[in-house]
């Protein structure tokens, strides 16, 4: 029970941010930008496919893949965040170690 309390005292009172974004924010964002990304790609090559232009189809794959790019960065945040986070806790001192207990606690 003491570890409990322990746990819930590392986020410092931020206990409902951290919950929102962590239960909240990344799942919805983990399957909107997948979803978006399939519903861009097929409405831009059915335009240029209707529109039976080689250039318009050539544009609509540069837009793919720019897209995807962006997706894919968009997930690595999370990644980023936590290597720099690490970081900060090794060499750092204080409570700047326990975001890691903050983050598994919620």
């Amino acid at each position: 029970m003491l570890e409990l309390v322990q746990l819930a005292s590392a986020c410092g009172g931020l206990d409902p941010l951290v919950s929102l974004v962590k239960n909240g924010l990344f799942p919805i964002v983990y399957i909107v930008i997948p979803i978006a990304l399939l519903v861009y790609a097929v409405i831009d090559f059915g335009k240029a496919v209707i529109a039976s232009d080689e250039k318009e189809v050539k544009a609509a794959q540069s837009r793919l893949i720019k897209r995807a790019i962006y997706a894919a960065l968009i997930f690595f945040v999370v990644f980023l965040v936590k290597a720099v986070m690490d970081v900060v806790a090794k060499g750092g001192t204080g409570n700047t170690g326990n975001w890691w207990s903050c983050w598994e606690s919620v």
